[in-house]
């Protein structure tokens, strides 16, 4: 067996925990969403990854096995950057508003930020069935948790949301997306375009206006 093999399912056997937050796997995943969206998904190589995060191959192959796998972790942390948009730390989950421009904030923050490996995500999706499924919990999982909440929240008598709260959740995330678009032309248009969709989703949910800051 070549050493390289060899030293390749050796780290293979190590557990996730052991590797996920080390300082190199950050600067690789970093520099590969860097390229990528610079690039494109098919003329992207390893070298290129590994040049941009200064770690050398041998280094990459410690924590990713290839070029798909590492692009699969960046759509999972995507994900999970979405997700976390509606975690909204520090704010008073019993002000609805407050929420509302809170986590409208932080999608509209994360998706002009991820835009460009948005786009391929949305290509290989077409052709890997792994991507399809991570880039289908992208778009669903945060439309659904916002659901969830509308519900609650309707329930407790606190907004009265005039459309049905997965219909509402899917037009404000739509209108996020589009002003997140708008965002990463033009990172000025950010407190107008949060300011906007917040308006709007306020006005959806039945509530008086958003918090000023």
């Amino acid at each position: 067996m070549a050493r390289s093999q060899q030293a390749q399912q050796e780290w293979a056997v190590r557990t996730a925990r052991d590797r996920t937050d080390a300082p190199a796997r950050g600067r690789l995943l970093d520099a590969a969403e860097h390229v990528f969206a610079r690039l494109g998904y098919g003329p992207t190589t390893i070298a290129d990854i590994t040049a941009r995060a200064e770690v050398s191959r041998a280094g990459f192959y410690v924590y990713f096995a290839s070029k798909e796998e590492i692009f699969r972790v960046l759509a999972g942390r995507v994900r999970d950057a979405f997700l976390a948009a509606q975690d909204v730390p520090g704010v008073d989950t019993d002000d609805v508003a407050a929420v509302a421009r809170a986590s409208t904030a932080a999608f509209i923050a994360a998706y002009a930020r991820h835009l460009p490996l948005l786009g391929l995500l949305d290509q290989q999706a077409r052709g890997d069935a792994e991507v399809r499924a991570l880039w289908e919990e992208i778009r669903e999982r945060p439309v659904r948790r916002a659901a969830r909440y509308v519900r609650r929240v309707a329930a407790e008598g606190r907004a009265h949301p005039v459309v049905d709260p997965l219909t509402l959740s899917r037009a404000v995330g739509g209108m996020s997306v589009e002003f997140a678009r708008l965002v990463a032309d033009d990172p000025a248009a950010y407190d107008t375009a949060v300011a906007d969709v917040t308006a709007m989703y306020l006005h959806l949910l039945g509530i008086g206006a958003a918090p000023q800051q």
